[in-house]
């Protein structure tokens, strides 16, 4: 068996970024990977400007708490004043300009009202309360990174400076399809020896999370001569082919034979638990070229843990991502693993509130409940017992579904 961290580098290695690029209106860029670094064509904010609603002042003209200043202007967000006569002050709203010849800024809460003045309850100090121009973000200076996944507030960055359009890669194509004769969906009648299909949900569903178009191609019977039409099918039309089942030793997994009939594998059986017999290679097209597949295990757990931990930085890569792997936290064991493996295990758990990890107590690869119950997955390396009050390395799902 290869390595988990060797079959990872291999994946990676492998995985070859998307070169084409489209532009989208940046409010249709969320969750996109960004294909050219962006700069600013503006200073943000564009003025020096008022981070309180209050008076605008010389700071040098308030020696003592208790001056009052007559008002000479008025200046609401969205208006220019005009320069600030000396011995005066000017009522300013949140995000007004600063009227040049002020220097502070008092917060209306540090003020009182007399007659047309205010008294300045407050000694201020230079620049207070003032948003310089520039501070933000400077006119030419770097706003986003090329292969950065977009976010909420990346989109918002981009829109403070007014860019109405961005530059992405174009989404990844992923086609999926899933073997078993066993499988049934969801509203079908089960008869003995029939289970149903889950993988197609969570498969389909974690690809569209990552912003992939999903070829869902479903089904496929226990065949050999069905699998590799499939496999044809799924190249004519992706990037990139993801299974489930299949890839095991059973007389009835035709997926590594078809692989090789209509491409090449390249790699199978790594050493983690749950998820070992995870397969990657290609399959030609038919105008020459070739389209990566992976095929992961049928049971459920094994197919969600094994596509977070290895083909999820795989297809970022292919998306022009530039950081691929999760944030990783080192945690305390609140109880004990003694059952330690050849392979590297990734154990389901749960967050306590005191900031410890539990592991769930059934870890089967058919045990659906420790992906929704659990927090995260408990990285642990070949050959390794924890004990209680153990430092150990937490992948949140939180990080992991991102």
């Amino acid at each position: 068996m290869l390595k988990f961290e060797d079959a990872l580098a291999q994946l990676l290695a492998a995985a070859q970024p998307l070169t084409q690029v489209e532009t989208v209106d940046t409010a249709a860029a969320h969750g996109r990977v960004l294909a050219q670094d962006l700069v600013s064509p503006l200073d943000v904010p564009p003025l020096d400007n008022s981070a309180v609603d209050g008076y605008a002042l010389r700071v040098g003209e308030v020696t003592v708490a208790g001056t009052r200043l007559p008002v000479s202007q008025r200046i609401p967000a969205g208006s220019v004043g005009t320069p600030l006569a000396p011995g005066s002050a000017a009522r300013i709203f949140t995000g007004a300009p600063v009227p040049p010849g002020a220097d502070g800024v008092v917060m209306q809460e540090l003020c009182s009202h007399e007659g047309e003045g205010v008294v300045i309850n407050h000694l201020p100090k230079l620049g207070e309360n003032i948003r310089r121009a520039g501070e933000d973000v400077a006119r030419g200076g770097p706003l986003l990174a090329a292969g950065s996944r977009l976010r909420p507030q990346d989109v918002a960055f981009a829109a403070s400076v007014g860019l109405a359009q961005i530059p992405v890669f174009r989404p990844l194509r992923v086609a999926v399809f899933f073997t078993g004769d066993e499988l049934r969906m969801p509203g079908e009648p089960l008869v003995p020896g029939t289970i149903y299909n889950t993988n197609r949900f969570a498969l389909v569903a974690l690809l569209q999370r990552l912003g992939c178009e999903v070829r869902d191609l479903g089904q496929v019977p226990d065949d050999l001569e069905a699998t590799r039409a499939a496999l044809r099918r799924g190249a004519a039309e992706s990037d990139v082919i993801l299974t489930s089942g299949g890839v095991s030793v059973g007389e009835e997994d035709h997926v590594k034979a078809a692989v090789r009939a209509e491409g090449r594998l390249d790699l199978w059986q790594i050493g983690i638990k749950p998820g070992k017999p995870l397969a990657f290679g290609q399959v030609r097209r038919e105008d020459g070229g070739a389209v990566d597949f992976i095929g992961l295990p049928g049971n459920p757990v094994s197919a969600f843990v094994t596509f977070l931990v290895l083909v999820r930085p795989f297809l970022l890569r292919r998306q022009g991502a530039a950081r691929v792997t999760p944030v990783a936290y080192r945690l305390l064991a609140a109880d004990a693993w003694l059952k330690g493996d050849r392979r590297r295990e990734f154990l389901r758990a749960t967050l306590n509130e005191d900031g410890a990890v539990s592991i769930y107590p059934h870890q089967g690869s058919g045990v659906m409940a420790s992906n929704v119950h659990g927090d995260g997955l408990l990285d642990i390396p070949p050959q390794t017992l924890v004990q209680q009050g153990d430092w150990v390395r937490f992948l949140p799902f939180s990080e992991l579904l991102n």
